[in-house]
């Protein structure tokens, strides 16, 4: 275990030196938790809706970009900005940006939400036009540090894939934006089908796929993942996506889907391989109710590929068991959600404590940071949601998926709590922290 001790040391001390302000990450974070209990409000708006849900205007659409959008994008901008300075030995360039880019994007957001639920193209319109120039600064902010990296080469080729995946879904996004407004740019279903792919199994599950190859060994203090193993993953990811495009274009569509869905489920087999190793052989083996939710999150993208298996398989069955709505929630909400959520409620009192430590003999834990009461309400709360709304879907039932973003939404409060609390002890032990006096 020396060797684990060694990576998560250095990742300490390069992450000590190159913390950003905490209203920087912090902001990104509050935001995304805010649009979580708006995302299970909208959906409870538009539960009717929900069970046979295949897109167009109004608030279960909305609810799916506030998930996507206001929660997993604007936490990933957080993130990102906080974590990939550090796996790259690079500081950000522009903490002006990053703050900017918030000031940008999370009105942004708002816009492009209420736009769809109140069936308003004009302000999707502008909302779009917000978000699209705040991802674009993102981006900007995202390649000048990776071109600049050095070391953790298996985190930065999935840098550079999420980005590259980012630029296909912004184009997209705009192309169905316009298409509200009357300018066709790309036909309607190819667009959706590209914008889908692109944003949850590639901008996010790259993201996702690159950060877990830091916070899962940090997180249980195990030795780093196998780069090549890694960067393999990866390629087949990337494989994987340009196979779905082209079959998404109408190039020999069923049977490249079909070679899509095998590549992604070989990069997914080898990811999980290396996270579950690390989780066996670290020094810390109970993570509790965040790991599980990790977990979870794992199975529910295996299952996402099982369904996008049986819907190319057999198109009838699958619309007799709704099964394309279901492979959408269990992508977004069943994967990438409950993925983020176990991870954020783990990285979150992490921060804190880091900041908190500035200049203390003995830092604050993160455990004494937390308000675990929350947190376990949360889980309930969240399982039960998703639950639910998959019994909705499945059973084709407004009642069960109302109750399901009820659920949703006393989890999403019960989180909001979490972070509350989190805050103001950390912003306690910052104000209790001796200072410093200069020398003569």
């Amino acid at each position: 275990m020396t060797r684990a001790k060694t990576v998560a040391g250095v990742f300490l001390a390069d992450a000590t030196s190159r913390l950003l302000p905490v209203s920087i990450p912090f902001r990104f974070f509050g935001a995304a938790l805010v649009y979580h209990l708006l995302a299970w409000l909208a959906l409870l708006a538009g539960s009717a809706g929900v069970p046979r849900f295949a897109g167009g205007l109004g608030w279960p659409l909305a609810a799916l970009h506030l998930v996507t959008l206001g929660v997993l994008v604007m936490t990933a901008i957080g993130a990102s900005l906080q974590l990939l300075p550090v796996a790259t030995r690079q500081p950000l360039r522009s903490v002006r940006w990053a703050a900017a880019i918030w000031w940008l994007y999370t009105p942004g957001v708002a816009g492009v939400a209420l736009g769809i639920g109140s069936a308003t193209p004009p302000l999707l319109g502008l909302g779009a036009l917000a978000v699209l120039l705040a991802l674009l600064a993102f981006a900007a902010l995202l390649a000048n540090n990776l071109l600049r990296a050095r070391g953790m080469r298996a985190v930065v080729a999935h840098g550079w894939a999420a980005l590259a995946c980012l630029l296909v879904v912004l184009a997209t996004a705009l192309a169905l934006a316009l298409s509200y407004l009357g300018l066709p740019l790309l036909e309607r279903a190819t667009a959706l089908v590209l914008h889908l792919m692109f944003a949850s199994y590639g901008f996010m599950g790259l993201l996702a796929f690159g950060l877990s190859s830091i916070l899962v060994p940090m997180f249980a203090l195990s030795a780093a993942p196998d780069e090549r193993q890694s960067i393999a993953a990866c390629g087949l990811a990337v494989a994987a996506l340009v196979l779905a495009a082209l079959g998404a274009l109408g190039i020999a569509a069923p049977l490249l889907r079909l070679g899509a869905i095998g590549l992604g489920a070989a990069a997914v087999a080898i990811h999980l391989h290396l996270m579950l190793g690390a989780l066996r052989t670290g020094m810390r083996r109970n993570l509790g109710r965040s790991l599980t939710l990790v977990r979870i999150g794992w199975v529910a993208l295996v299952a996402s590929l099982c369904i996008a298996l049986a819907v190319q398989l057999d198109a009838q069955f699958a619309a007799r068991f709704n099964l394309p709505t279901l492979f959408g929630l269990m992508l977004i909400v069943g994967w990438l959600l409950t993925f983020l959520l176990g991870i954020l409620q783990r990285i979150l009192p992490f921060l804190a404590s880091m900041h908190v430590a500035r200049g203390r003999q003995r830092p604050a834990t993160p455990s004494s940071l937390s308000f675990d009461a929350a947190l376990a309400l949360h889980f309930a709360c969240h399982l039960a949601a998703l639950a639910g709304l998959a019994l909705a879907v499945i059973a084709d039932s407004a009642s069960m998926a109302a109750l399901a973003a009820g659920a949703g939404a006393l989890g999403a409060t019960a989180f909001g709590a979490f972070f509350v609390i989190l805050l103001r002890r950390m912003n306690a032990g910052a104000a209790a922290r001796p200072r410093t006096t200069p020398s003569a």
